[in-house]
C-alpha cells in the first residue's frame, strides 16, 4: 500500500509552488533579486511555515542578510497574497530562512576535484 502524504506535505508543496510565482512576479523588492526557494517546511497545525530560499548572484553575507530581511519583510503581504491563490482556512506565518546547503555541497564538490587532482598528480610521480 503506497504512502499517504500528510496534509503537512501537501500544503508545503502548494505553498512552494504559489511562493515560487508570487516572488518572481509581484515582489518588486530590490534587495531581493533572484530567489530560489529550496524547501517548505509546514508545522503539523498548519500555523507557521519555514522557507528555505537561496539567492542567485548574492556572493556576500551581508547582501544574503539584507535580502533575507526584505523577504521577512514582506512575508505578510505574500501571506496575503497566498490567502488570494490558495484554498486554506487559515494561511501560515511564513518565516524565511537561508539554506546553506547549495555552497556546502559546491565546497565539498571542490574539496574532492582537489583531492583527486592531487591524487592524480602523485600517481604521475610515482610512475
Amino acid at each position: 500500500m503506497p504512502r499517504e502524504f500528510q496534509r503537512s506535505e501537501r500544503v508545503a508543496d502548494a505553498l512552494q509552488r504559489e511562493l515560487a510565482d508570487l516572488l518572481r512576479t509581484e515582489l518588486k523588492d530590490p534587495r531581493v533579486g533572484m530567489v530560489n526557494i529550496t524547501g517548505v517546511e509546514v508545522s503539523r497545525d498548519l500555523s507557521s511555515a519555514k522557507v528555505f530560499v537561496t539567492f542567485i548572484g548574492v556572493e556576500d553575507v551581508a547582501g544574503r542578510d539584507l535580502a533575507l530581511a526584505a523577504l521577512n519583510g514582506a512575508a505578510g503581504f505574500l501571506r496575503v497574497r497566498l490567502g488570494d491563490l490558495v484554498r486554506m482556512r487559515a494561511i501560515p506565518k511564513l518565516r524565511f530562512i537561508f539554506d546553506a546547503s547549495g555552497d556546502r555541497g559546491q565546497r565539498l564538490a571542490a574539496l574532492i576535484d582537489l583531492a583527486l587532482a592531487s591524487d592524480s598528480k602523485q600517481r604521475e610521480e610515482t610512475d
